[in-house]
């Protein structure tokens, strides 16, 4: 029997005979440490091997290769140019399949809020409306029936000042960014049309909001020409202030943004603070701004778990939410949704009318055509689950949160940086990273497989960094004791291991002074007569053992 190598990850063996070939995969650490191993496998097993060292070559990046797919297909498929032959779908699916297994497993993400489960049947419905444009109103009335409902569904649970036969003001978007878009569009819009009936300039709005902000309110600032201004941050306060952000409002200030649910450490911010403040300085100035509410990640969980909490539509300057619905909405990754207090706060002049696909539509997106099956999908789980669902699914979440965080602080090696109150998620930084970062963590977390984002914060507090381990539906209380328990395994690791400073360090300067290209050569006449010895070795043992039984790995 041949001898467990360690380092399983840095070579690939085959044998034949007496023959055992390791090939040095190109991840491989240096040859001097491999040479050190062999040599210590001959002297500790009496065996008759022969190793053939190799280096495997990279393949190249001008084809696609797939073994399946060679009983059909017998050249290569170039890699960035259409080819010029059809090739047959099982070939097709073959490659595609093979190269899509080295991707992250979707479950294991602890860095997305995105939903990644959902029930078989709800998988099929989405299947089965596939291949509806939703965008197509006339064509396929039902799903525009659908959307509708859960417009009003959602409105209602944000507690819209709707009378009882009113419909809500909404529409369904591409995840929060695209509805974060069309609801600063609709503040941008309004203030200007307001500043023009007063005789004022329009050339110069902004939106005030924390430096905690998701990349999409970059994107709109950059986008449609508006200042963001961001109140910065400070270490152990990771959200907007809200006396800092009212004292930036200004004539020019088209709305405050608050985030329900910072992406950062899952907080959330004092809406109703804001709102209280804004109001004194609106009766001050006799200006009318606004606040809009960023709950991408928190509108599908504050009403289910801090029903008290007053952050929506029962504040009066609070005129639109946007929800992601593929994040605690707990729909696939796709649909957000974007819902306005009255018809007022969206101005008409936004909405489109076409007629060619059949009748006269409404519309109001950044996007057209689009698949139907987010749409369907969240209708499912809102009837599916109803309120009480919803709140077991988060109550849930909250618990396996609660559960990990209780386990890395009994590691006592880290400062919890999330709060309990707040999206499900343990945002954590180590207490001691002189030694080892939090990235090093990070990346030694992926042997387990497991994705935990590692980051820095905004200014002013960018010298803070965390790990963050985002709790959704599919992450149950056995994941929650194993990450904790890999969490572990991997600080014992690194405390065997010298820092990266000091790593750097020796490497530069060396540990016996010698200049860092003295040393190399060195190591490589070093390596040299390490493969000498061990080839003379493994020589005599084929020779003293030819004769007996061969022993095949």
């Amino acid at each position: 029997m041949c001898p467990t190598l360690p380092f399983p990850k840095l070579y690939t063996t085959t044998s034949f005979g007496d023959f055992v070939y390791i090939h040095l995969l190109p991840s491989s650490k240096p040859i001097s440490a491999f040479l050190d191993l062999s040599l210590k496998l001959l002297h500790h097993h009496h065996q008759s091997i022969t190793m053939v060292l190799s280096k495997t070559a990279s393949e190249s990046d001008v084809s696609v290769h797939s073994t399946f797919a060679s009983r059909y297909v017998r050249t290569s498929l170039p890699r960035f140019k259409m080819a010029e032959n059809s090739i047959p779908k099982e070939a097709a699916y073959q490659i595609i399949n093979d190269e899509l297994m080295l991707d992250g497993n979707p479950r294991l993400n602890l860095a997305s809020f995105v939903t990644t489960w959902m029930e078989p049947e709800c998988d099929k419905l989405m299947m089965a409306s596939i291949n509806k444009n939703y965008v197509d109103m006339d064509e396929y009335p039902v799903t525009t029936e659908l959307q509708n409902r859960c417009v009003n569904i959602i409105a209602h649970l944000f507690n819209a000042p709707l009378e009882e036969s009113e419909s809500a003001v909404g529409v369904g978007t591409v995840g929060s960014s695209e509805a974060i878009m069309l609801a600063g569009l609709a503040f941008k819009r309004k203030w200007q049309n307001k500043r023009r009936a007063e005789g004022k300039p329009i050339d110069n709005p902004n939106i005030v909001t924390g430096a905690n902000v998701q990349v999409c309110w970059e994107k709109f600032a950059r986008y449609f020409e508006v200042e963001l201004k961001e109140v910065k941050l400070k270490e152990g306060y990771y959200v907007m202030d809200p006396e800092k952000a009212v004292e930036m409002v200004d004539e020019n200030t088209i709305c405050v943004a608050a985030i329900l649910g910072s992406t950062l450490n899952g907080e959330f911010e004092d809406v109703k603070r804001v709102n209280d403040l804004l109001v004194e300085k609106n009766k001050e100035t006799g200006w009318d701004t606004p606040i809009h509410v960023d709950a991408a990640s928190g509108g599908f969980i504050a009403p289910f778990l801090y029903p008290e909490l007053e952050w929506d539509f029962r504040l009066p300057l609070v005129k639109s939410i946007n929800v992601s619905g593929h994040k605690y909405g707990l729909v696939y990754a796709g649909i957000g949704w974007v819902i306005w207090r009255n018809k007022e706060d969206l101005p008409e002049e936004l909405i489109f009318h076409i007629n060619y696909l059949g009748a006269d539509q409404p519309t109001f997106t950044l996007n057209f055509s689009k698949g139907s099956s987010q749409v369907i999908a969240q209708y499912y789980q809102l009837i599916r689950l109803g309120f009480e669902g919803y709140r077991n699914v988060m109550e849930n979440c909250r618990e396996n949160m609660i559960v990990l965080k209780e386990g890395l602080e009994k590691t006592k090696r880290f400062n919890i940086v999330s709060k309990d109150e707040g999206v499900p998620l343990v945002a954590f930084s180590l207490r001691d990273n002189h030694r080892h970062d939090e990235f090093e963590i990070s990346d030694l977390l992926r042997r387990f497989g497991w994705i935990v984002p590692a980051y820095t914060m905004p200014p002013d507090a960018q010298h803070v960094t965390v790990l963050r381990v985002v709790i959704r539906e599919d992450f149950s209380r056995t994941l929650a004791e194993r990450l904790v328990n890999d969490i572990q395994k991997v600080l014992h690791e690194l405390d065997t291991l010298p820092s990266k400073l000091s790593s750097n360090v020796k490497a530069a300067d060396g540990e016996d002074g010698k200049p860092a290209e003295t040393r190399a050569l060195e190591s490589k006449k070093s390596d040299l007569e390490k493969t000498r010895e061990i080839t003379t070795i493994w020589r005599k043992f084929v020779t003293a053992r030819k004769q007996k039984m061969n022993v095949v790995c």
